[in-house]
This record gives structure tokens, sequence and C-alpha cells, in this order.
């Protein structure tokens, strides 16, 4: 499941050292503001979807998609995303446990 993720990502960082004519991936790390406006139109979507409980898997997939797209073309890494909730996870976990003693 998550290597899907991993793929898209890949495709991503391979089309910004290898651009591909015509791509839509290429055409959206090229272009920050495009990116930044088809995330936000895609949360629309999305949230547009589960209040009308349609269609809410495929526009999960774009959310997903062009987040992820929008991160790299921003030179955001996914690995430092992921570390960050890792240290997020850790912090409530402590508060938990110092919580608990009293």
């Amino acid at each position: 499941m998550l290597n899907t993720l991993e793929n898209l990502i890949k495709l991503a960082r391979e089309r910004k050292l290898s651009p591909v004519d015509g791509s839509y991936t290429n055409k959206l790390l090229n272009d920050k503001s495009l990116c930044k406006a088809k995330v936000l139109e895609e949360i629309d979507e999305l949230v547009e979807a589960i209040e009308e409980n349609t269609n809410k898997i495929h526009e999960a997939a774009d959310v997903f998609y062009h987040l992820l797209m929008y991160l790299e073309a921003n030179d955001i890494k996914i690995e430092e995303v992921m570390q960050e909730l890792e240290k997020r996870k850790k912090w409530v976990t402590m508060i938990i446990i110092y919580l608990q003693k009293f």
C-alpha cells in the first residue's frame, strides 16, 4: 500500500531530474502556482465529495498526488515530514505517560 506513495515520490524526483515532454507531473513540478492551485482545488473537491458521500476515494487520491507534487516542487522532502510526525508521536506519548502519573 505505501509502495504506491513511494512510487509517486520516486516519479516526482525522477521527473525533476529527467523531464518528460507533455508530462502532467512535470507541469506541476515546474509551475508552483499551478501546483498550489491544484492542491487547493482538490482539497475543496474532497470536502465536497465527503459531504455528498460521492467519489471520496477518487478525490482523496487526487489530494495525495497533488500534495506530494506540491511538496516536491517546493523541495520539501516527505521523509522530513514523516520525521516531524514521528517527533510529534513521541511528544504526545511522553505527555500521556506524564499525565498517567497523576
